[in-house]
C-alpha cells in the first residue's frame, strides 16, 4: 500500500466523519445546548423579576409599617388628649362639688351662728330679767347692786 492511497483514504473517513457528526450528532447537541442557554437565560430573567418584585415588596411593607405607626402615633396621642379632657374633666366637677362643699357649710355655719346668736340673746334676756328681779327685790344698795352685776357678768 502506498502512504499516499492510505492519507487519502484518512482524509476521505475523516470527512465522512465530519459530514456524519455534522448531519446526525451536532444538531442534537447544538440543541441541547440551545435549550440549556435558554432554560438559564429565562432563569435569570425570573430570579431578576423576583428580586425586582421582593424590592418593591419590602418597600410596599415598610410603607405599611411606617403608615401604621403613623396611625399608632395618632391614635396614642388622641387617647393621650382624651385622658387628659378627662383628666380636667373630673378636675372642673371635683372643683365646683368642693365649692358647692364649701358653700353649703358657710351656709351651716352662719346658720348655727345666727342660732347661736339667737340662744346667747334670750340667755342674756333671760339673765338680765332676772337680775333685775334680784335688783329690785332687795333694797337699793350700792355695794350690793355691784355685786349683782359681777355675778350677772361672770354668768355671761
Amino acid at each position: 500500500m502506498n502512504i499516499n492511497a492510505t492519507l487519502f483514504a484518512q482524509i476521505i473517513v475523516f470527512a465522512i466523519l465530519v459530514w456524519f457528526t455534522m448531519k446526525f450528532v451536532w444538531p442534537p447537541i447544538a440543541k441541547a445546548l440551545d435549550e440549556r442557554a435558554l432554560k438559564i437565560s429565562e432563569g435569570l430573567a425570573s430570579a431578576e423579576k423576583a428580586k425586582s418584585e421582593l424590592a418593591l415588596a419590602n418597600k410596599r411593607v415598610e410603607a405599611e409599617l411606617s403608615q401604621s405607626r403613623n396611625e399608632s402615633a395618632t391614635r396614642l396621642a388622641d387617647a393621650e388628649r382624651r385622658a387628659q379632657a378627662l383628666i380636667e374633666e373630673a378636675k372642673a366637677r371635683a372643683n365646683d362639688e368642693a365649692a358647692k362643699i364649701v358653700a353649703a357649710a358657710r351656709q351651716d355655719a352662719e346658720q348655727q351662728v345666727v342660732k347661736a346668736r339667737e340662744a346667747l340673746r334670750e340667755q342674756v334676756a333671760v339673765l338680765a330679767v332676772k337680775g333685775a328681779e334680784q335688783i329690785l327685790r332687795h333694797e337699793i344698795d350700792a355695794s350690793v347692786h355691784a355685786e349683782l352685776l359681777g355675778r350677772l357678768k361672770t354668768e355671761l
